[in-house]
């Protein structure tokens, strides 16, 4: 679905230490830096290099990391939430019995290879009677309640310009591989993910009863289908345009963008009610669609549609499917065996009830004192971006006046929701793993759709307690973080000290997610979330200045030759790394460490701090991942979370010495200076 959650992904790992040894725990900073490398060098291996050179990245992972180790952790306390519900006798229809009967049937392999397509086989029945584009999208319309991104992509979500009332979204989608430029690349990695595709589909189709020389050229039609609606699909790069991914128009008037789509009867069987509007995204996109469906064979629309919904629920099915699958997929993991089965369905568990479980996770293992913590320095963090505002030399006093507005409205949620979601009517039992997901996906397309013509609930959560990850919601403006994202495995969180808590929770999660709300896409928003225009044209103009040095600079990094990072796309999340750290410089300045400049570990207390974020990315990613991330993802690897803002930082400089000649040394006048 696609939204606008401005989110900080982590990929990155920390030593671990066993709770139950006698005596104090190694510094955590300390045992990871690697002594040879100099910090002007690369900070990033300086802070991180002596984990990494004795932790390679495990058979089953495509990167491992800190993030990793957060969610090992959190799968095995999942596990055993689930394992204990499947061995209670609870009441039918409460949480333990939907926990327990979704785990029972993802972890019965017997009967999930027993019935083989069974489950599914309803919907193949319609896919099989299309005969025309009107059974075609009725077909799609049955897809898309339980979670398919056929054809398009549509969802609910807050007007973006009237930000009290929610609305139907339309958006590019349809897509096989995971991003458009996977269509056109000409090097021989994508070629080869172009060539594999085709095998993948003729695979599935064949293992689904198809004919081998008939699915062999089912999937090269597939591939030049999906070309086609790839080439009428905007770049990544594009997609963060508000204004211009924002079309709307009167839902009568679908038809006259595309009309060979029969929008009565999609909208009345996916129910969109209530409602007298649609916002497209993309409207070209429509146009092609619209014209595809006239011009390409019906019988290579079903095919496309067998496929999409035989792939989508590979997870589900059979072990063979399974496989088919993973081995495509590493394509863009790197990974090198699958995971277990008890992982994934812990993984597809999250997916169908992932706030259920999030319910009894928090009751075991979220301290009430550690949220205090946080809580406390989302404040500070507040009042230090409100501080460098005041100081800001090019900015107008009366966009300022507007920029504290908005800075003071921003809500806070941290660890776990106040309300919890009513899952009563979500019907899970023992028929089928494959039933019990479907059940879920309609669940949640009714439980969303049932928004429209509703008020907005502004303490709805989009993550999970146990999650490991933030986000921003500039049309709540508000930050989100999960008790998960503050873990660091093998330490209670009264085992940090202020500077590594600063620079890992304060700078790289809580700084980011406020600076979000002024980045280069956060910014066009205000107070109320309302996609609106506040400031003056040429506090915009100096505001875009400042950033296209940030799109130069992040356009010269190459992490994997060939496949440089992509300025345009990660400018937000690169603007906020850069703002959490310089907001949690000024609100670690106001601590007592700070004050007293105690070393630890012969290090002082902003050498931490700097570490203390650098530990927030520690880890490593496979190259296929990180090719695909570099196409795909709006974030910087990890590596460049660390070295590239930090040598726009000035505190970085005197604390590490950085002098003219080393690798990271930036002149002042080119270093990046936006908030």
């Amino acid at each position: 679905m696609k939204k606008i959650l401005l989110a900080i992904t982590t990929v990155a790992i920390i030593i671990s230490c066993n709770n139950k040894s006698a005596g104090p725990k190694p510094d955590i900073l300390a045992a990871n830096l690697d002594s040879t490398i100099k910090p002007g060098e690369d900070f990033f291996e300086y802070a991180n290099g002596g984990w990494l050179k004795k932790n390679p990245i495990l058979g089953e992972q495509s990167s491992w990391g800190i993030g990793n180790l957060v969610i090992e952790e959190n799968l095995k306390r999942l596990k055993e939430i689930s394992e204990k519900a499947a061995a209670a006798n609870p009441a039918k229809g409460s949480n333990d019995q939907k926990i327990g009967d979704f785990w029972s049937m993802a972890m019965d392999s017997a009967k999930i290879e027993a019935d083989g397509l069974k489950p599914i086989q309803p919907l193949l029945d319609k896919v099989n009677a299309i005969t025309d584009v009107k059974s075609l999208v009725n077909t799609v319309s049955d897809l898309k309640k339980i979670g398919s991104n056929t054809l398009f992509s549509d969802y609910v979500y807050q007007d973006a310009k009237k930000s009290d009332a929610m609305a139907y979204n339309l958006s590019q989608g349809g897509l096989g591989l995971p991003e458009r430029e996977y269509y056109f690349k000409t090097d021989s990695a994508t070629i080869n993910i172009r060539n594999e595709y085709v095998k993948y589909i003729t695979q599935i189709l064949t293992m689904a009863g198809e004919d081998a020389t008939v699915a062999a050229t089912a999937a090269k039609n597939i591939l030049a289908l999906e070309t086609k609606l790839a080439t009428a699909s905007r770049k990544i790069e594009d997609l963060r345009d508000p204004y211009k991914n924002y079309n709307k128009m009167a839902i009568t008037d679908l038809g006259k963008m595309a009309g060979n789509i029969d929008w009565v009867s999609y909208l009345k069987n996916t129910g969109v009610q209530k409602v007298d509007s649609v916002i497209v995204g993309q409207p070209e996109f429509f146009i092609a669609l619209n014209d595809a469906l006239t011009k390409t064979p019906i019988s290579d629309w079903k095919q496309y549609v067998r496929f999409n919904l035989i792939s989508d629920m590979t997870p589900v099915l059979p072990d063979n499917y399974g496989v088919a699958n993973f081995n495509f997929t590493k394509l863009f993991s790197g990974a090198k065996q699958r995971k277990p089965r008890w992982k994934r369905a812990i993984q597809m568990e999250e997916d169908a009830m992932g706030e259920m479980l999030g319910q009894l996770y928090v009751k075991e293992f979220f301290n009430e004192t550690a949220k205090k913590r946080y809580t406390n320095m989302v404040e500070d963090i507040r009042q230090a971006l409100k501080d460098r505002i005041t100081k800001l030399d090019w900015m107008s006093d009366s966009t300022k006046q507007k920029a504290y507005a908005k800075l003071a409205s921003v809500k806070s949620k941290v660890g776990y929701p106040d309300k919890w979601k009513d899952f009563r009517t979500m019907d899970i039992g023992r028929e089928s793993f494959a039933k019990n997901y479907m059940n879920s996906k309609l669940w949640w397309h009714n439980y969303n759709y049932s928004k429209l013509g509703k008020p907005v609930d502004r303490d709805e959560w989009d993550m999970y307690p146990q999650t490991y990850n933030a986000y921003y919601n500039p049309s709540n403006n508000e930050i989100v973080l999960p008790a998960g994202i503050f873990t660091v495995p093998g330490y209670r969180d009264e085992e940090l000290d202020d500077a590594v808590v600063y620079g890992y929770g304060g700078a790289s999660t809580i700084g980011h997610e406020i600076t979000h709300g002024f980045d280069d896409e956060g910014r066009q928003f205000d107070e109320q979330g309302n996609l609106k225009s506040w400031w003056t044209k040429t506090d915009e103009e100096a505001f875009n200045k400042r950033a296209d040095v940030m799109v130069k600079q992040f356009n010269e990094f190459e992490p994997v030759k060939g496949y440089h990072i992509n300025g345009k796309a990660t400018l937000g999340e690169n603007i906020a790394d850069l703002g959490g750290i310089l907001l949690g410089i000024e609100a670690f300045k106001k601590t007592t460490q700070f004050k007293e400049n105690k070393t630890i570990s012969n290090l002082t207390p902003m050498q931490r701090y700097f570490m203390g974020y650098a530990l927030g990315w520690l880890g490593q990613t496979r190259e296929e991942q990180l090719r695909s991330r570099l196409l795909t993802d709006v974030h910087s690897p990890a590596k460049y979370r660390v070295n590239g803002p930090f040598v726009d930082v000035d505190e970085f400089y005197t604390t590490f010495n950085i002098k003219p000649g080393d690798k990271m040394y930036r002149a002042d006048s080119l270093r990046v200076k936006i908030w």
